[in-house]
């Protein structure tokens, strides 16, 4: 086979056999198709699609490029969790001590920030010392210990994906279906998971702009997961804003520990508990939804989801007192922007506000640019909220003078302010299972 055939094939909107999807992957990943060929390849997938059927064989071909995880020795019933992207979303942070809290342990590989949206691994970088890679021994032994362990993904697991994940950030073949099915089930098939919670955003931050569109890629991924003998539910939530006040890698992490001890935003708080409930229910931990709130909610209540948390950081070797007293990197210059007027704030563009961010260096511009960890945004006001003319509606954090000066021009005119307030959708659209 030759890769420029297969790019022709797709190009052309033919559909590709397992034994062609294999070769491209097991290739990608021996390193002899080269990036420009498998990016042109991505392109074509990008506007052509793929069947349901293809989408599965390339998520097995990806599942099955390195090693696959057995987490049978941790007893009882694994659940993973994915969120296919969002600004501000740091429920993963969330979910993981409050769902081993109730009774249910959580495995986590997650990702790093594609494009606007922030990664669960550079949010962790964030607290000094935090391993995000450990073996698969250390691994193990953690979650069997204290019940919770997040990971970066490693090489050996799924190393399509990781290849192709990079690559896609940078060509703008993010938001394809059978691309983003592929790579999230891939990974969770390759991880063990008997049971798959996805939160599946849509909106103006999110990958898939529409609810009509979230909900096509909710129903592959759902058929993907069934198809495959795991039990797969996904929740369809909003991302026309971003999700809690915090906008940055360090900002994050310090929301996400006001949130386990009570103190988060409402929004963060209500998509968090819609999606540890049903990893509850998946996890066979209760009996429904309804009493999967009430635990987690119990756990924030009692401490013992903030105490998971402080367990977690140690064990993979992060300084948990420095989240106590808030000591992690925060960058020095900071600045506010003001309202302009008296009124409520109009609905933010989450897109746009994540575009800000990462101008002023939280998030990454090629696959190997780096991120300024201590720089973000902060949404003092959230749409709905009444503001005073003068008062800040953003405070912008950034390293240096020249990044706060580009951080002020995407900001102006980001934030409107009306008279009467907004009417805002709900935040969890539907459930599909």
């Amino acid at each position: 086979m030759r890769m420029v055939d297969l790019i022709e094939k797709k190009r052309d909107g033919e559909a590709l056999s397992k034994a062609e999807i294999q070769f491209i992957i097991n290739s990608y990943v021996l390193g002899d198709i080269p990036d420009y060929q498998m990016s042109a390849w991505a392109m074509a997938i990008y506007f052509r699609g793929m069947s349901l059927k293809e989408t599965a064989e390339l998520t097995l071909a990806m599942a099955q490029s390195g090693e696959q995880l057995d987490l049978s020795t941790l007893g009882g019933r694994f659940v993973d969790k994915h969120s296919t992207g969002g600004v501000g979303d740091k429920t993963t942070l969330l979910l993981g001590p409050m769902v081993a809290a109730c009774g249910v342990p959580v495995a986590k590989m997650s990702g790093r920030g594609l494009g606007h949206t922030g990664g669960t691994i550079d949010k962790l970088s964030a607290v000094p010392g935090f391993r995000v890679e450990l073996s698969q021994e250390e691994f193990v032994a953690q979650v069997k210990k204290i019940g919770l362990s997040v990971i970066a993904q490693t090489g050996n697991l799924v190393p399509a994906d990781k290849l192709l994940y990079a690559l896609r950030d940078v060509t703008a073949t993010v938001s394809s279906i059978p691309l983003i099915a592929s790579s999230v089930m891939s990974k969770k098939i390759a991880a063990g998971a008997q049971g798959i919670v996805l939160d599946v955003k849509y909106g103006s931050g999110a990958f898939m702009k529409t609810v009509e569109e979230a909900r096509m890629l909710a129903k592959t991924m759902v058929s993907i997961g069934n198809t495959l003998g795991r039990q797969t539910i996904a929740v369809l939530s909003n991302m026309n804003q971003p999700l809690g006040r915090a906008v940055g890698n360090s900002l994050e992490i310090l929301e996400v520990a006001d949130a386990l001890q009570g103190k988060g935003p409402e929004d963060l708080m209500e998509v968090s508990i819609e999606l540890g409930a049903w990893m509850l229910v998946a996890g066979d931990a209760v009996p429904n939804v309804g009493a999967g709130k009430v635990c987690l909610r119990q756990s924030i209540k009692s401490g013992t989801a903030w105490n998971k948390f402080l367990s977690f950081l140690t064990e993979q070797g992060g300084d948990a007192q420095a989240v106590v007293e808030r000591r992690l990197q925060v960058a020095p210059w900071n600045l506010p922007i003001l309202a302009q007027e008296t009124g409520y704030v109009q609905l933010f563009d989450a897109h746009k506000i994540g575009v800000l961010a990462m101008a002023l260096g939280a998030g990454r511009v090629t696959k190997t640019s780096p991120i300024d960890l201590g720089t973000g945004v902060i949404l003092t006001r959230k749409a709905g909220e009444w503001v005073e003319a003068g008062e800040p509606i953003l405070q912008l954090y950034g390293s240096n003078k020249e990044m706060l000066e580009e951080g002020i021009k995407l900001a102006q005119n980001l934030v409107t302010v009306g008279s009467d307030a907004p009417e805002l959708p709900p935040l969890i659209e539907e459930v599909i299972q």
